[in-house]
C-alpha cells in the first residue's frame, strides 16, 4: 500500500473530506516501543523509576504531537490508592460547538512487571505496543485537515499488571464527565503476530455493544479483518476497558493476539514485533476513533449486555435539581 493510498483510507465517509496527511508509520511505532521497552526503564513496574521515566516520555510525546493536557494539573493524574504512580492523559478538543463536550477515550496501559530475579521483563508487546499505538493514533488525528466533532481523550494507565489499578482509579476519579464519555477503545498487545494471520485483530465483548460494528466497518475500509475470538468474553472482563464498562460506558479492548510465546517473560522484546502489521491495524483503530468522534449517534449496549446496559441507564438517568433552601 502506498503512503498516499493509506492516507486516503483514513477519512470519514460521512461528508467530511478530510484525510490523514501523515499515515501511521511503522518506524515511529518502532521508535516508541524500542525506548519504552529498553533496559533503561527496568520493566516499568508500578511503582518504579522506570515507570516514571515512561510517564514523562508519554507526556513529552503528547506535547510534541500537539495534544493538550487533560486536566489543569497537566498530563499526570496521581493515583492515591496502593502504589504511588501516575496515569497520563491528554485531550484533542473537538471542532463542533455542541459535541466537543462529549469524549471518545482511546487507552492503553504503559506499565509492565519490572524484574524477575536478574532478568528485566521489558514488556514490548505487553504493553509498549499499545502505548505506542495510542501515541501514533493521536498524531494521526491531530494531523487531520479538520478535527473530529467530539473530543478525544488519550489515556495511559499505570498499574494494569497490579490489578487494573490505574483504570479503576480513573473510573472513580474521571478527568472528564462519564455521562459525556460515549465510548472507550482500549489497546493491548498490538505488535506480535506469532501464529496469527496478518492484518487481523480481535475485539473483546464482541456482541455486547454497537462499537463492534463501527470497528468492523473501519477495518473493512482499511483492509483489516476484525474477528471474534473464543476468548472474547473472558478477556473483556480482564482488561482496562472493564472499569468504565461497569459504569455504563461502551468500552472494549482490541488486540492482535491474546496469547504469544513470551507473554510475561523476558523474551517479550522490541525485535519480535511486526511493526508493519502493527501500523496497518493502528490505521483501523484511528479510523474507528474518528468515526466514533464524528458520528451523530452514540454507541449503545446490546440487548444481551444487561448489567452494562443497566449501568448505562443509571449513569444517564436524569438528576434531580438541587434543592434550594428558603432564606
Amino acid at each position: 500500500m502506498t503512503r498516499s493510498a493509506a492516507a486516503l483510507l483514513l477519512c470519514w465517509a460521512g461528508g467530511l473530506a478530510a484525510q490523514i496527511p501523515d499515515p501511521i508509520s511503522a518506524d515511529a511505532l518502532r521508535a516508541h516501543v524500542t525506548f519504552l521497552s529498553s533496559d533503561l526503564l527496568e520493566g516499568r513496574d508500578t511503582p518504579s523509576r522506570g515507570l516514571d521515566i515512561a510517564a514523562q516520555y508519554i507526556a513529552t510525546q503528547l506535547r510534541l504531537i500537539g495534544v493538550e493536557p487533560a486536566s489543569p494539573d497537566g498530563y499526570f493524574q496521581n493515583i492515591d490508592t496502593g502504589p504511588s504512580a501516575q496515569n497520563v492523559a491528554g485531550v484533542l478538543t473537538g471542532s463542533d460547538a455542541l459535541l466537543r463536550d462529549e469524549y471518545v477515550v482511546v487507552s492503553a496501559h504503559y506499565d509492565h512487571l519490572g524484574r524477575r530475579g536478574n532478568r528485566i521483563l521489558n514488556g514490548a508487546n505487553d504493553n509498549a505496543s499499545g502505548t505506542a499505538s495510542v501515541l501514533e493514533t493521536a498524531r494521526a488525528l491531530v494531523n487531520l485537515n479538520s478535527r473530529p466533532k467530539r473530543s478525544v481523550l488519550f489515556l495511559f494507565y499505570c498499574g494494569e499488571e497490579e490489578g487494573l489499578l490505574g483504570s479503576q482509579f480513573y473510573a472513580a476519579h474521571p478527568l472528564v464527565s462519564l455521562i459525556q464519555t460515549i465510548a472507550q477503545l482500549n489497546l493491548e498487545q498490538m505488535g506480535r503476530t506469532d501464529g496469527v494471520k496478518l492484518r487481523t485483530a480481535n475485539l473483546t465483548g464482541w456482541n455486547l455493544s454497537s462499537l463492534t460494528k463501527t470497528l468492523v466497518e473501519a477495518g473493512h475500509e482499511t483492509g483489516i479483518r476484525i474477528t471474534n475470538s473464543s476468548d472474547s468474553n473472558r478477556y473483556f472482563a480482564g482488561s482496562d476497558n472493564i472499569p468504565l464498562a461497569r459504569l455504563g460506558v461502551p468500552a472494549h479492548t482490541i488486540s492482535v493476539t491474546y496469547q504469544f510465546p513470551d507473554y510475561h517473560k523476558a523474551g517479550d522484546v522490541w525485535r519480535k514485533i511486526n511493526y508493519d502489521n502493527m501500523a496497518q491495524v493502528d490505521r483501523a483503530v484511528a479510523l474507528t476513533i474518528l468515526k466514533l468522534a464524528s458520528s451523530p449517534e452514540r454507541p449503545a449496549w446490546s440487548a444481551g449486555a444487561k448489567p452494562y446496559a443497566d449501568a448505562a441507564k443509571k449513569l444517564n438517568a436524569p438528576r434531580p435539581a438541587p434543592s434550594q433552601s428558603r432564606p
